[in-house]
């Protein structure tokens, strides 16, 4: 199938199935038809009036019935321009939650490969641009094609020669038009690619603005926004460029059939052969062809960028998603995990963990340990399901974990990151996010699990309390503030498997202090996964996995790893001194 009718099917498929209110799409579309014929009927009343006018002999019965037609006119192309505005954002409402609800359910995958601005994009500027063709274009395009169908038919009993004059613009104006406006399509389609990657850059400076104050890459984020702006306006101004071309032509066509008809038909009247109110009529047909021809070329620039969104649109869409709820509903704890000749490579190519085999008992505390880069956070990932083994297999109790749904497993997993994520809100929404009813979560019980993380005393010092707001990314609250919060997260979840991502290791000493504290209290009793690069924090664990290169070249406890592991020993003498 050609592309451009590839386009065209999953454009007409992709409305539909926002199904559309069929009703009152119809209804809006009626009254925009009504309104053109309504229209129609302007000319021919005004040359009746201008014909017989004289103020001796005025009918106002006859004003009255003009004055009736601009009111229903009036009144139907209002309620028609509701209905069809009703139309869009029910579109572009449709639209939204079909990719809202599928990114949220798209794996960790999608994301590394797509920046987080481009898809925002997608939601927001691409779902737009549907809304307005579909509510604005197209019904314009409908009307303005019986517009001028009806008034040249009309014209042709008015008079046949002076319209056929008037055809004289028409090859010309194609000649012109249709390679601009295949152009233009080009043009726009580029725009609006540019600016979705636009705003994916200001969106990636805007959410790590710390860290560019922190580097003084003002200078460099200047010239990076600098740049993308450039483009955009050297991309704007080959569309503008385009439109200069398009909108003076137009008029100068426009005019010069205008200065055509009006000589031509000065001499008709002048000979006797035309009335004055015939002359007037035409010249409003005229006007009524005209307008809805310059709106022709803005329609069909708009439906191929409405055919380019939908196809970024319907990307996202067919993107396989994750299976959250599939499988078993089972529990997790008191189970032993096992990793079996696991290998995994983020793209191919490039192997991240190879042969990688362990298992962790109930209740053990496993550390991985070794140089960055290693493939330490992948297993973690693994553990997360972000991601599924190339080959080998996670078991638990010698059964797949896949076995399970999805929901299940990750709602008995605790994770607790480096960076003590947070979502823009209040301390209670944060302790709560993601758990069923948890507006109906007593406040004895926050309060409990924010004492079990020591983050309670410094909660009750904030003005409102767990109804504090914490800012974008939690910014309002210091970083040992976060963590504990994110562990007291934890605990009100009540995981089976904990998961530490070097979860200390931003924080100042004092801060350190409090929450390896809480960390060791979240972790009684549960088989826990710790990332450390501070030996101190795991020298205590059940079992200690070196990793390097994506392999396990080393595997014991703290003393055993000294003992018999080169690299181990050469990083405890440097940090355990």
């Amino acid at each position: 199938m050609e592309p451009s009718k590839q386009s065209s099917n999953s454009f007409l498929k992709l409305l539909l199935s926002t199904k559309v209110p069929k009703l009152v799409l119809v209804l809006g579309l009626l009254g925009s038809i009504l309104t053109t014929l309504v229209g129609l009927t302007i000319p021919l009343l005004t040359r009746e009036l201008v014909d017989g006018f004289s103020i001796a002999s005025l009918n106002w019965g006859f004003i009255a019935v003009i004055i009736g037609v601009f009111i229903v006119h009036a009144l139907v192309d209002g309620l028609s321009a509701y209905a069809l505005a009703y139309v869009g954002q029910k579109v572009v409402a449709r639209l939204r939650e079909f990719l809202w609800k599928k990114l949220i359910r798209l794996p960790v995958s999608f994301f590394q490969k797509q920046p987080s601005g481009e898809s925002v994009s997608r939601v927001i500027n691409d779902t737009g641009i549907v809304k307005d063709l579909v509510s604005q274009h197209f019904p314009q395009f409908i009307s303005g094609l019986i517009s001028i169908i009806g008034a040249i038919i009309i014209l042709l009993f008015m008079d046949w020669k002076m319209t056929l004059i008037m055809f004289i613009a028409v090859p010309i104006a194609l000649i012109v038009m249709l390679p601009l406006g295949n152009r233009m399509a080009k043009v726009s389609r580029s725009l609006q690619d540019q600016t979705a990657n636009f705003q994916g850059e200001i969106q990636q400076t805007v959410s790590e603005i710390k860290l560019m104050k922190s580097s003084t890459a003002e200078a460099k984020e200047e010239q990076r926004g600098l740049r993308g702006i450039f483009t955009l306006l050297q991309t704007g101004l080959k569309e503008a460029k385009i439109f200069s071309v398009i909108a003076p032509f137009m008029y100068m066509i426009v005019m010069l059939v205008i200065v055509m008809i009006i000589g031509y038909g000065g001499i008709r009247v002048e000979q006797g052969t035309m009335t004055t109110g015939s002359l007037v009529a035409f010249l409003l047909y005229l006007f009524q062809i005209v307008f809805p021809i310059t709106t022709f070329a803005m329609f069909f620039t708009e439906l191929q960028k409405a055919k380019g969104a939908t196809e970024r649109i319907v990307e996202i869409l067919n993107e396989e998603e994750e299976e959250i709820h599939p499988g078993l509903e089972k529990s997790i704890g008191e189970q032993t995990l096992e990793f079996k000749q696991v290998s995994f490579s983020y793209e191919d190519g490039e192997q991240v963990l190879n042969n990688v085999s362990f298992t962790a008992s109930p209740g053990e505390m496993v550390a991985f340990a070794g140089p960055s880069g290693g493939g330490k956070t992948t297993v973690f990932g693994l553990i997360e399901r972000y991601y599924d083994p190339n080959e080998g297999e996670i078991l638990l109790d010698g059964e797949s974990i896949h076995e399970i749904s999805l929901a299940s497993w990750r709602s008995q997993l605790g994770y607790v990151s480096q960076e003590s994520s947070m979502m823009s809100g209040t301390i209670r929404e944060n302790l709560t996010y993601g758990l069923k009813d948890a507006e109906n979560i007593a406040d004895d019980k926050l309060w409990t699990v924010a004492e079990m993380a020591y983050a309670a005393q410094f909660i009750k010092e904030l003005p409102d309390g767990l109804d504090t707001e914490v800012g974008e990314r939690g910014t309002k609250l210091s970083g040992g503030q976060r963590q504990r919060i994110n562990i007291a997260r934890a605990f009100l979840r009540n995981p089976k498997i904990l998961l530490l991502d070097e979860a200390t290791a931003s924080l100042d000493s004092q801060s350190e202090q409090v929450v390896q504290k809480a960390l060791q209290r979240l972790m009684e009793g549960r088989t826990t996964f710790v990332i450390a690069h501070r030996l101190a924090t795991i020298i205590d664990a059940d079992q200690i996995i070196f990793i390097e290169n994506g392999e396990i070249t080393g595997k014991g406890t703290h003393q055993a790893l000294l003992e018999s592991h080169e690299l181990y020993r050469s990083f405890a003498e440097q940090q355990l001194k």
